[in-house]
């Protein structure tokens, strides 16, 4: 198997929280791609919370020392074979990788159109190096063609954050001009809002972060309260974004009848225990999100193209990973945090 030189970036150490810097930096060999992959010089990544459950361990990694980063935005600089024939995928071409990187096509999820239920599934900076680094393989059939004109670093934050957020809100089945509470407001949250008020929806936003009511108030949400606060009228639909399970009981109380919470998050603290009169009688129903597929992917940043959809960045010099992500963790980013090389 050839050889292309190094891989310089930032891998999870030894889990722990931020404050224990648990990034730490890396050299390694960037193999050849094989058939379908492709090597990617990275032009931004997008910060996305599971980086932070794998960074302080909530998430179990999967590769030890993996390098994190599944909202990758680069150009392709070598292509395996097959790759190239696939549009979008030469030489010279701006991709995005996401999180989601491979499911097995055969099972009997992945035959009825639900590849994130997959139970042979991998992900980009899980179970294969990611995006914190200035390389990177890419599988051609899992990456996105991007504009190559558009700003990398708004670009990014799409490839997860938008992904999952649209996801999301296809779960929470949110009528027709109804009324969507979203709980956290961070980046998904953000695109995922924008999306809502282009279908035409009333967006009510409960975040305890002042910063972020006031971006979802100049993003055009009806309202934006505290974390806790009860909306101003009841909802048909909410997305909870904060991995706080005490806020699924709150969510739940605010649904109208025959509402929905979809919960959006890989990680959520423990649910208190719920009581069956006040959050889920008269046909309230409780939601997880697993992932998404590729036709997800590719539907929404069809929609973003439409809708035009600008996020909300702070950038990052790639030498400072360790410093977006405690940032995350303190909930000082407002919108998303974007990884660009110091080049």
């Amino acid at each position: 198997m050839g050889k292309m030189g190094e891989i310089t970036g930032w891998g999870v150490g030894r889990p722990g929280k931020m404050d224990t810097r648990p990034l730490v930096r890396v050299r390694r060999e960037l193999r050849a791609p094989q058939a379908g992959e492709l090597v990617v010089e990275v032009e931004a990544c997008g910060v996305c919370r599971t980086d932070l459950h794998l960074a302080e361990g909530d998430l179990e990694p999967h590769l030890p020392g993996t390098i994190p980063g599944h909202e990758i935005v680069g150009r392709v600089v070598a292509a395996g074979p097959g790759a190239e024939g696939i549009e979008g995928m030469a030489v010279g071409d701006r991709v995005g990788g996401a999180w989601l990187r491979y499911t097995c096509g055969t099972c009997a999820y992945c035959r009825r159109g639900q590849e994130n239920l997959c139970p042979f599934s991998r992900y980009t900076g899980w179970d294969a190096d990611g995006g914190f680094a200035d390389r990177t393989l890419l599988p051609a059939a899992y990456a996105y063609p991007l504009p190559g004109d558009a700003d990398p670093a708004e670009l990014a934050p799409l490839l997860c954050a938008g992904i999952i957020g649209f996801r999301a809100l296809r779960r929470s089945a949110l009528p027709e001009g109804g009324r969507l509470g979203i709980y956290g407001f961070g980046a998904s949250a953000h695109l995922a809002l924008q999306v809502a008020l282009a279908d035409g929806a009333t967006v009510h936003v409960l975040t305890r972060s002042p910063q972020a009511q006031a971006l979802a108030l100049e993003l055009g949400a009806a309202s934006a309260r505290g974390g806790y606060d009860a909306p101003p009228d009841a909802l048909d639909s909410a997305i909870l974004f904060a991995p706080v399970g005490d806020l699924v009981p709150v969510a739940l109380a605010a649904l109208d009848r025959g509402g929905t919470l979809a919960i959006a998050g890989i990680h959520l603290t423990d649910i208190p225990v719920l009581n069956y009169q006040d959050h889920l009688f008269q046909e309230r129903d409780l939601r997880s999100v697993t992932s998404n597929t590729r036709e997800d992917g590719r539907d929404f940043l069809a929609a973003a193209h439409r809708i035009g959809i600008r996020p909300t960045i702070t950038r990052y010099p790639m030498d400072l990973a360790d410093e977006a992500l405690a940032d995350l963790a303190a909930d000082r980013v407002n919108g998303a945090a974007v990884l660009v090389p110091e080049h």
